[in-house]
């Protein structure tokens, strides 16, 4: 998802309507744009595709490690989160950056609407899956820490696989139905992006598309923050009935912190990029704001409708970072954030800094190797 190319729509732009019968108002839109620099859609791909392929190499030497066997689950669901996200930078970013630099409308570009669809079926693919994928993980957690057991003897690689699979799948022929007639691709503000149709006037296809996207994602993040409150809540419970014992008291006092700073960090990331989309999809969907968005002038940015119009592109914008900030939080940051933190909190709880700075083995690993 990489909708960074921002320029004002020009005067007395005309609807677009569906893809393949735009008019050319939002096609002359990106007008003008050559002097915006490209630098910054360039930057975040280079640095999107940078950590996700150093989290893809990370998880391929640990699930062939030895003694890996217990964390496979979750490893898989890392790497295909890592995937999915890489996948999703490489088809959408270069159409952005390639408009971007060959200075054209996006109708010269694109005069058949074909791209538009391809670039919306991107964005639908490559936005929810993180989201859905994001939520098995957070399932998969709860379920090694509440149901040990049941997790021991039932999960396993082969699950995972299909899971993921099914994932996949499902949103696949979910984004295809605009295909199918149910739901549109279109052009959206400022003429230089394509995206789900929030709605075209009339009721039905496209809002019911739209509004499931929205539903669906809101979903999605509602399941995995429950799951790592759940997560969270069961280790400190854990945490408290082996105070009792020394070494095991401390031992869950460090993985209790651990998981707690983790799970808070994936949770405030998660919501703060995709809350401000998925909840503006909705307000729009039922103002029917986007269909004025289209002939927004360029002559008064500072008016309320502009804000609203340009608030959408920047939420689009705030999503597309977590395909970058995925890697980092779930994993290629963990392990240094969590021992400075624990370092100053050592102030505090009056902790060995050696203690922390020998806390070097992964959260999933010791969480299976205690509950095994």
């Amino acid at each position: 998802m990489s909708p960074w190319r921002q320029c004002e729509p020009v005067p007395n732009a005309t609807e677009p309507g569906a893809v393949g019968q735009r008019g050319s108002g939002m096609g002359r839109a990106a007008e003008g744009c050559g002097t915006v620099s490209v630098a910054i859609p360039l930057t975040m791909m280079i640095t999107g595709m940078v950590g996700n392929a150093l989290a893809m190499l990370l998880v391929s030497r640990s699930y062939r490690a030895k003694g890996s066997r217990r964390k496979r689950s979750f490893l898989l669901c890392i790497g295909s989160l890592a995937l999915t996200d890489m996948l999703g930078q490489l088809l959408t970013s270069p159409i952005v950056i390639s408009v971007y630099l060959a200075n054209r409308t996006w109708e010269a570009v694109d005069p058949s609407g074909h791209l538009c669809v391809f670039f919306g079926f991107s964005m639908t693919v490559f936005g929810l899956c993180p989201l859905l994928i994001a939520s098995a993980m957070a399932v998969e957690r709860v379920l090694a820490i509440r149901a040990p057991h049941w997790y021991a003897s039932h999960m396993n690689p082969r699950l995972t696989k299909g899971g993921l699979l099914a994932i996949w799948a499902a949103v696949v022929a979910f984004a295809l139905l605009p295909v199918a007639g149910l739901g549109q691709y279109t052009l959206q503000w400022p003429g230089t992006w394509c995206f789900i149709s929030t709605g075209d006037g009339r009721p039905g296809g496209s809002t019911v598309f739209a509004a499931t996207f929205a539903v669906l994602g809101l979903l999605s993040l509602v399941v995995t923050v429950a799951c790592n409150l759940a997560t969270i809540e069961a280790l400190v419970s854990r945490c408290r009935t082996k105070a009792t014992e020394a070494h095991s008291s401390k031992q869950w006092g460090r993985i209790t912190m651990e998981t707690l700073i983790q799970l808070l960090g994936i949770m405030c990331v998660l919501s703060a990029c995709w809350s401000p989309l998925l909840i503006t999809m909705l307000k729009m969907i039922w103002g029917h704001t986007f269909e004025h968005c289209k002939g927004v002038p360029r002559e008064a940015p500072g008016s309320e409708l502009h804000q609203e119009c340009n608030f959408f592109l920047t939420a689009v914008r705030l999503a597309s970072l977590n395909q970058i900030l995925d890697p980092w939080v779930y994993l290629l940051l963990r392990k240094i954030l969590l021992q400075k933190f624990c370092q100053a909190a050592s102030a505090v709880s009056k902790c060995s800094n050696t203690e922390c700075k020998e806390r070097s083995i992964t959260l999933s690993e010791e969480i299976r190797r205690t509950t095994a």
